[in-house]
């Protein structure tokens, strides 16, 4: 399994990623280990995930996340 996931930082800013297992990420995102941009924003709490069944399905998901407004990420979590 692959997972797509959004994190709100302390800042409220929003990072979107891809892993294999969200937990794990989650705590390296919260031990500074995670991604560059979430290392000066901890703690991140996980708004949002997607399941899929391989690697390549989350990193397009991921890619098209990324590409939607602040507002369309939130309304993905409001419908969640």
């Amino acid at each position: 399994m692959a997972y797509v996931y959004i994190v709100e930082c302390r800042d409220k800013t929003l990072y979107t990623g891809w892993t294999t297992d969200i937990e794990r990420r989650v705590n390296q995102h919260n031990k500074g280990e995670g991604a560059k941009y979430t290392r000066a924003r901890r703690p991140v709490v996980l708004k949002y995930f997607e399941e899929f069944d391989t690697n390549g399905e989350a990193m397009k998901r991921e890619c098209e996340i990324k590409k939607l407004s602040r507002q369309d990420k939130i309304k993905l979590f409001d419908y969640n």
